[in-house]
């Protein structure tokens, strides 16, 4: 199983969209809140160098945004 991890907060539609994508299709991860945990902000700048989220570390292939099709890529999921 992929070792997931999403950058993300709580006022973030497109985090939430991220999270629930992973849900329904059964993959388990870690959600890092970067508004209220200091070390998953400081994870987040140095992977990507940047403050946008949501951020998915996919067994150390990042994306940033809400890419499904990458997403999909990464993960084998097929639609």
């Amino acid at each position: 199983m992929a070792k997931i991890k999403v950058y993300s907060t709580q006022m973030c539609p497109y985090c939430v969209m991220a999270k629930t994508y992973l849900k329904d299709k059964g993959f388990e991860y870690e959600d890092l809140d970067v508004s209220s945990n200091p070390e998953a902000l400081k994870e987040l700048q140095a992977k990507t160098n940047a403050l946008s989220v949501p951020v998915l570390d996919i067994d150390g292939e990042i994306i940033m945004g809400f890419d499904r099709d990458r997403i999909n890529t990464l993960l084998g999921i097929k639609e």
